[in-house]
């Protein structure tokens, strides 16, 4: 059996640090003015800092002959170096009188002095009881986890802050001065919460602001500026997700930097845009995982994978195909919800009339299924239909994107119905109306008609809300 009294060892290290009869090395430290000298025992040293190891073994033959050895850290405050010293001798750290930023300082010391344990506690630390204050002073906590291969954790704090709230960062950061290791770990991400013509447009920002005599308009540019790019882009350019740009961003945004990209990347990516059932070359990385909240603003659907379906259904995707599984979805803008803005046709011609590209979704009450439409065309309160070959609508139940049922328009004459008296109106199929004078919609219903597919088993009435 073997027992441990650790803390008396610690009292008594402590005590011999502050002893002034047996130290063999002072210590200088800081910067004047505010300069120390501080005594110290070389063999503690030695076995406790690999890093002190290796400057006093300069001083090992003068030792010898009974000299006093005397080292200088002037990076290091004698204040902070006094507190790593207790640490180094007795085991002890007290930080309930510091302030974070002092803390800060002890771990880039205990970093530099290769006090490894220290390093990992005070990460640990940070993160638990200081993640609030490292979000406001986050471009100090990158700037000095990224210039240390030691500081994992931190890096891993800076990369998932930047990962989950990229405009937070780009609003407060000079997002090109990340040094390069720090940006793809970002882009390689597949929870990077930004769009990918985001993603995009800041890769090429930075690989501009480390070629500053390169002009941003690409029409300019020399092939001897493209291969300039392309050398300063060589390690992000394959985790940009360019198969999940709209047909619009590659025409804007990609082809005219087509010398940046793999000839095969480019064709396949031409080819894709021009023909949806052609397939890449090489395997290809699948859309970001986007959390919903940030696509749509719905108490409705919260089913990432129903937005997902309809957005591919906007661009005529067949889901089954490989190039549809690499699009991401497109972004809602919340105009009218019923629960905040009122049921009633004045309020939705208010806010939605004049207004292309709309999705209508309608839960059914007391039922796991919704309902709704898409409306390329504008709704209006008056002119009778609005005639349209684009339009759909869709039915999803118990959250099962997988037997949901997507219904075209058949009828494009009698696509969209418009009147003061209603809401969104598909056909007569999908019905929301306020009759006999009422202000409130008080008839919502669903029946086959204009629309090519049925999506329930018999014409019903129900009770929802949009």
């Amino acid at each position: 059996m073997s027992t441990q009294f650790l803390s008396k060892l610690s009292q008594n290290y402590i005590e011999l640090l502050d002893d002034d009869e047996y130290y063999d090395i002072t210590i200088e430290v800081g910067e004047d003015p505010n300069v120390k000298i501080l005594r110290a025992h070389m063999s503690i040293l030695c076995y406790r800092s690999p890093y002190l190891r290796r400057i006093l073994a300069s001083n090992k033959n003068r030792n010898k002959e009974n000299i006093l050895s005397h080292i200088k850290l002037s990076k290091i405050s004698p204040e902070v170096f006094q507190i790593i010293l207790k640490y180094i001798y007795g085991g002890t750290l007290s930080l309930n009188e510091q302030d974070t930023l002092e803390i800060l300082k002890i771990l880039i010391a205990a970093e530099e002095l290769l006090l490894q344990e220290l390093v990992d506690y005070l990460q640990k630390y940070f993160i638990e009881n200081k993640s609030e204050w490292m979000e406001q002073h986050f471009e100090l906590i990158h700037r000095t986890s990224f210039q240390s291969n030691s500081l994992l954790e931190l890096q891993q704090f800076c990369t998932n802050f930047m990962a989950n709230s990229p405009e937070k960062i780009f609003k407060s950061l000079d997002f090109t001065s990340l040094p390069e290791k720090s940006l793809v770990q970002l882009i390689k991400r597949d929870d990077l919460q930004m769009k990918e013509i985001e993603v995009w447009e800041h890769v090429l920002k930075w690989g501009l602001a480390q070629n500053p005599t390169i002009l941003p308009d690409p029409n300019t540019w020399s092939d001897d500026d493209f291969k300039k790019m392309e050398n300063t882009l060589q390690h992000c350019l394959s985790l940009i997700r360019f198969f999940s740009l709209s047909s619009k961003d590659f025409l804007q945004s990609i082809r005219p930097y087509k010398k940046l990209l793999k000839r095969q990347l480019y064709e396949d990516l031409l080819n894709s845009h021009l023909d949806p059932d052609s397939k890449p070359s090489d395997n290809i990385s699948l859309p970001r995982n986007i959390k919903i909240d940030t696509i749509i603003n719905s108490k409705i659907v919260n089913n990432l994978n129903i937005i997902l379906t309809i957005s591919r259904q906007i661009d005529k995707l067949d889901i089954k195909n490989n190039f549809a599984r690499l699009k991401e979805p497109y972004n809602f803008r919340l105009l009218l919800r019923g629960s905040r803005d009122g049921f009633t046709p004045k309020k939705f011609h208010e806010l939605c009339d004049d207004i292309p590209h709309t999705v209508t979704f309608i839960k059914v009450k007391g039922k796991d299924e919704i309902l709704g439409g898409y409306n390329p065309i504008i709704w209006k309160s008056f002119g009778g239909c609005g005639k349209t070959m684009d339009s759909f609508i869709f039915s999803f139940k118990n959250d099962n994107v997988e037997d949901g049922i997507i219904s075209y328009v058949k009828h494009t004459d009698y696509a969209i119905r418009y009147n003061f008296s209603i809401g969104p109106f598909f056909g007569y199929d999908i019905i929301t109306c306020a009759r006999n004078g009422s202000e409130v919609f008080n008839d919502i219903r669903y029946s086959k008609n204009y629309y090519e597919k049925k999506m329930r088993y018999r014409r019903s009435i129900f009770y929802g809300r949009f």
